[in-house]
């Protein structure tokens, strides 16, 4: 439950972040350049969203990988086991509660070194755009 009221709080933050720059425009060069001023901070708030998308895709699998353990021995797509494998090396099924920052940690960082979509790219159908990591 912590780890999905984390998941929310992150894409609540996302979309006050997603509110226009150019709302918030201040003229330029004489009224030539009005949303131009506004282009650094739309560009530089744009790597903490991708920080905590991140942190949401993260939380997304290990809770999708517990969903897997809970319909064990029943077995997913090859593709999504190796997923699911790669996961576990690193965080443990959960039988029990636990502090589970480190997993989140993880799970994270699988999606932001290209681990996970060095995998998913083996996905028939899945469109290149979304694994080019």
């Amino acid at each position: 439950m912590i780890a999905h009221v984390t998941a929310a709080a992150l894409a609540s933050e996302n979309k006050s972040m997603a509110h226009p720059a150019s709302v918030d425009s201040l003229p330029t060069s004489a009224n030539q350049e009005d949303h131009v001023s506004m282009a650094t901070f739309a560009a530089r708030r744009l790597q903490g969203m991708i920080r905590n998308t991140a942190h949401i895709l993260g939380i997304e699998l290990l809770a999708s990988a517990q969903a897997i353990e809970f319909l064990r021995p029943l077995q997913s797509s090859p593709v999504l086991e190796q997923v699911h494998a790669l996961l576990r090396k690193e965080c443990p099924a959960m039988h029990l509660d636990r502090y589970i920052a480190p997993d989140i940690a993880h799970a994270t960082d699988l999606v932001t070194s290209g681990k996970l979509a060095r995998i998913l790219r083996g996905l028939p159908g899945l469109p290149q755009l979304w694994v080019a990591v």
